[in-house]
């Protein structure tokens, strides 16, 4: 038996940021921080706006940060660029292992899967039972058949490159590229001079991933460019749901007696399928909600994330639009008129927190999809 006062089951971003608030601010509260995987945070790069994290929780997520570019981003579409000045930033999983490691010390547990948990308990796959106070499951999106889904799916790698690439901030969405499985962008952050991430994205009706054939096309858009690749030093793949329905009752049943958080708890923008800036808010609420008991834990977890549901109605109606209305070859229209709009409007967009004349204003204009399809798509059953 090993006791806590939090047992937090998953070490991706949330359950790590919510183990650092604790850290930092309830620093006599017993912590255990489990993660299947041997190191936290598996092997991702997580991006944000300076408008993503409020000023007052900054603190929990600037050490964290690996990259920094405080001139804004650009975006590319056919007939249309633009640069916007929001300050931009990346975490990455190494830099995430290394400082959560530091800060929280042995209350880390690596290389130990979590077989059952119960409001109080954990049972790993080596028979140690842990036991809590209080347990939040965050061991990733689980079971999703309760939701309607599109995908944004993508292959990453790291590039080395034998002269400089000629880029000094981020280009967000790169959609001149051949469109393909949707919607197709490519993704760009440079490191240094020679050193560039580049990520082949899509916006999908399915959630298959032919890692192979991106990362070709990521050597073909790098040729593409000029640029000639000495090594490829990083490489990621991922799978992000773009939720546009579904029952969240069914999703997360009112008699489950464990508390949840992250994307088990669907706690990301639909449209996007970003987590972060929810996984900030929720790691601040909690320490501040500090202290629970189990049973009480998950009342109040389920009641976030419901309400955090109902919030995301407005993003999952887009979603509708944009995998019910859209054809696949045009969806890029969609986001190029986006990014016409205010840069304030944008970044309220991606922070999930736009305003009623925000959402006013992006339905508002000539649509970029056909307007029988999205009547079509706006009489579908709501979320």
């Amino acid at each position: 038996m090993t006791d806590c006062d939090l047992a937090i089951v998953g070490g991706g971003l949330a359950g790590s940021l919510t183990a650092l608030a604790f850290a930092m601010r309830h620093p006599h509260v017993s912590i255990r921080l489990l993660e299947s995987g041997d190191t936290l945070g598996g092997n991702h790069i997580w991006s944000f706006f300076d408008s993503d994290v409020d000023a007052g929780d900054r603190w929990l997520v600037e050490p964290l940060i690996a990259h920094r570019w405080p001139d804004g981003y650009e975006v590319r579409f056919p007939g249309h660029n633009r640069r916007l000045a929001a300050p931009y930033n990346s975490i990455t999983s190494t830099r995430l292992d290394a400082h959560v490691r530091e800060v929280l010390g042995d209350a880390v547990l690596t290389g130990a899967p979590a077989t059952e948990l119960t409001a109080t308990t954990v049972t790993l796959s080596d028979g140690r039972t842990i036991r809590a106070s209080a347990v939040l499951d965050a061991r990733g999106g689980g079971d999703l058949s309760a939701l309607r889904c599109g995908w944004q799916k993508f292959v990453g790698q790291t590039l080395n490159l034998t002269a400089p690439h000629g880029l000094t901030s981020p280009v967000i969405m790169d959609a001149t590229v051949e469109q393909c499985d949707g919607y197709r962008f490519v993704y760009l952050l440079p490191r240094d001079d020679r050193t560039i991430f580049v990520e082949d994205t899509y916006y999908s009706d399915t959630p298959d991933l032919d890692i192979p054939a991106l990362e070709a096309r990521i050597a073909a858009y790098a040729k593409a460019q000029g640029w000639r690749v000495e090594a490829v030093v990083h490489s990621e793949s991922g799978v992000l749901p773009v939720v546009h329905g579904g029952d969240f009752d069914r999703f997360w049943p009112q008699h489950d007696s464990v508390a949840r958080l992250g994307v088990r708890a669907a706690m990301f923008q639909p449209m996007t399928g970003y987590s972060l800036p929810d996984a900030v808010r929720f790691a601040q609420w909690l320490a501040d909600e500090w202290p629970m008991e189990g049973r009480l834990l998950a009342h109040a977890t389920r009641e976030w994330a419901a309400l955090h549901w109902r919030q995301g109605r407005y993003y999952r109606l887009l979603g509708r639009m944009l995998f019910g209305a859209a054809r696949p070859a045009q969806r890029w229209r969609i986001f190029e008129r986006f990014y016409r709009l205010s840069p304030a409007l944008i970044g309220r967009f991606y922070a999930g927190r736009s305003t009623l004349r925000d959402r006013i204003r992006i339905l508002c204009g000539r649509p970029p999809v056909p307007i029988r399809d999205a009547m079509c798509a706006l009489m579908s059953p709501p979320a």
